[in-house]
């Protein structure tokens, strides 16, 4: 599968916000994405469960219990909830390494672009789930992580349990959460009967407790 980052998204990611980079910054951006494509290798994996209880601040699944305001609103109307993960490879973590010693501005232009790559994968499978929710009968809410609002980061764990990360798709945590290959996701989504109401956005920092204080928001 090919990803291609949309240069919108790497922008963003860079900083750029009300203004456009120059022709020789936009250049080089299209140069490092030209680069870095061929090296990544994406993959994914993903699971869908029941919801035994959605309260307002707490939900069970999957013998998990999970304690969070954000993720009760954000599922609210659910009957089911998919935890999944996504990865475009070690290939762009390599990449970034290998400028960081040379480039720094390529380094820091690799890095915008491997986020929105993974981000455009992610939207890729998403889109392949939500075929198949509507061939069930439901609609996709808006995906969301470990590390959003009050959701913690300490999750990671329960996705590399549950899902088997390490041997899906080649992801693994550090002792501090982080993962690796550094271009990964990983996101529960909720799946809501077709009638009931579904958000159109699939904007969530609004969820966020850094809303309004990021500088990665996308509103």
């Amino acid at each position: 599968m090919k990803i291609v980052p949309p240069l919108k998204e790497i922008e963003r990611y860079l900083g750029y916000r009300g203004i456009r980079p120059d022709d020789q910054v936009k250049e080089t951006i299209e140069d490092a994405v030209a680069e870095m494509i061929p090296v990544m290798t994406p993959r994914s994996v993903h699971k869908i469960f029941d919801i035994d209880y959605l309260g307002e601040d707490r939900i069970e699944f999957a013998g998990l219990t999970i304690r969070s305001d954000g993720l009760a609103r954000n599922l609210a109307g659910c009957d089911k909830v998919i935890m999944a993960a996504f990865t475009v490879g070690i290939g762009v973590d390599r990449l970034i390494r290998r400028y960081e010693r040379s480039d720094i501005m390529r380094a820091a232009i690799l890095q915008a672009a491997g986020a929105a790559a993974v981000e455009e994968y992610c939207d890729i499978i998403n889109e392949q789930i939500r075929c198949y929710a509507e061939a069930t009968g439901h609609a996709l809410k808006p995906r969301y992580s470990p590390g959003y609002g009050d959701l913690p980061l300490d999750l990671q764990k329960d996705f590399e349990r549950i899902l088997g990360m390490n041997k899906t798709c080649g992801i693994s945590l550090t002792d501090s959460l982080l993962m690796i290959p550094s271009k990964s996701v990983t996101a529960f989504i909720g799946m809501i009967p077709s009638s009931e109401h579904v958000p159109e956005s699939h904007d969530n920092c609004e969820e966020c407790s850094l809303y309004g204080k990021c500088g990665f928001s996308k509103s």
